[in-house]
């Protein structure tokens, strides 16, 4: 749940899960899936960051969570292997298999 104020300075949390969209016209409006809206005083910008942290704080929750578990079901811990962005980077080109980014068709002779 994310803590947003409303325009009358009372606050409520809300899950951001079941927000369909936000706009700034000028007040901040969250529509909500089932269509209620709600305005509040944060800005656009303001919501999105307390969106993006409490979705952090989740994943950072269940990664502990695991590794507790798998702790305990083996007694230390156990190595995780997680996806890493720069392997795709680092792959060979399977269109351009020569060294050094150049097919015999495109080298000049």
């Amino acid at each position: 749940m994310i803590v947003v104020t409303r325009l009358n300075d009372s606050q409520f949390a809300i899950n951001p899960d079941l927000i369909e969209r936000i706009h700034e016209s000028p007040d901040t409006t969250l529509v909500m899936l089932d269509g209620a809206k709600y305005i509040v005083t944060e800005s656009l910008a303001e919501v999105i960051a307390r969106i993006t942290e409490y979705r952090a704080r989740v994943i950072n929750l269940a990664s502990a969570m695991q590794d507790e578990s798998e702790y305990q079901e083996h007694g230390r811990p156990q190595p995780v292997l997680r996806p890493v962005a720069r392997a795709l980077e680092l792959a060979p080109d399977p269109v351009d298999p020569q060294p050094g980014g150049h097919s015999d068709s495109t080298r000049s002779k």
